[in-house]
């Protein structure tokens, strides 16, 4: 599959999800959805990410939109990783890192002093139609969240 541009349908897909539950991205046309993608469960830097998208997520709900985490961690580490956080949203388990090629966020990455492969921070919204708003790549926790939020306040004309 090509990684979808803006302005370009997102191709459906299937993922396994917590709540022991099969993620389907058409399931949520209607509705805008928010997917960002993180390194791994239980690090400092995607443990605060998650905080940011948790603690706003009444905006996101008024703003008719849902939010999903995504990693290549197994969904029974995700479970532990939800309820330890108190996310009111579901994350997703790339571990065959389909999802991670359909949007090209596995990237070589330095991580002390090594070259390692891993997901490069993105966030993709996709719009009720199903079609890719917005991308953020190379994202920076602390004022990600803002950035996202402005967007589908442009978006859906909800300037609050």
């Amino acid at each position: 599959m090509t990684t979808p541009s803006i302005g370009s349908p997102v191709p459906d897909f299937e993922a396994q999800s917590t709540g022991e539950k099969i993620f389907q991205l058409s399931d949520y046309r209607g509705k805008y959805a928010v997917l960002y993608f993180y390194p791994k469960d239980n690090t400092p830097g995607c443990t605060q990410e998650g905080q940011h998208f948790r603690d706003n997520i009444e905006k996101f709900t008024a703003l008719n939109a849902v939010v999903f985490g995504i990693s290549r961690d197994t969904v029974r580490v995700h479970e532990g990783f939800k309820c330890k956080q108190a996310f009111p949203f579901d994350l997703l388990s790339d571990h065959d890192e389909a999802l991670c090629r359909l949007f090209d966020v596995i990237k070589m990455k330095t991580l002390y002093g090594k070259q390692v492969r891993g997901i490069e921070r993105s966030t993709f919204l996709i719009d009720p139609q199903g079609l890719l708003a917005r991308e953020w790549r190379k994202v920076k926790v602390k004022t990600h969240i803002q950035e996202v939020l402005q967007a589908l306040m442009e978006l859906t004309g909800n300037q609050k």
